[in-house]
């Protein structure tokens, strides 16, 4: 009777383990089972209608947009001489709308006239 008894305890204890004694990858944290639940096998139902496709629209002229190479793969190198330099630095002219405007654009007044010359003492 005792050994029944006994048989009847130790066999769960052959199929259940105690948690810190799981090994492997079901025990990460990240482990997700590969079985999905009732809920996620089939969101919806086969006679709901699909939702609509979005479809992005763009400017006619960029969507077929294509551009081949050029079949001459060899570099075009233009010598440079001093002439030609200077010559392009006298056509350049500069404007003041060609550089950034400056943040200050007031004169900054300095007090001399505080008590100490502007400084503590």
């Amino acid at each position: 009777m005792a050994s029944d008894a006994k048989s009847i305890i130790q066999t769960p204890r052959r199929y259940i383990k105690k948690p810190w004694e799981i090994t492997g990858t079901c025990a990460d944290h990240e482990y997700k089972p590969a079985l999905p639940k009732a809920t996620e096998y089939r969101v919806f139902c086969p006679a709901t209608a699909p939702p609509q496709a979005l479809i992005p629209n763009s400017d006619r002229d960029t969507v077929y947009h294509i551009e081949y190479c050029s079949r001459d793969r060899r570099v075009h190198r233009t010598v440079l001489r001093k002439a030609n330099g200077e010559r392009m630095m006298r056509e350049k002219s500069f404007d003041a709308d060609d550089f950034p405007r400056p943040y200050l654009t007031a004169k900054v007044e300095e007090d001399d006239n505080a008590v100490g010359g502007g400084y503590q003492q």
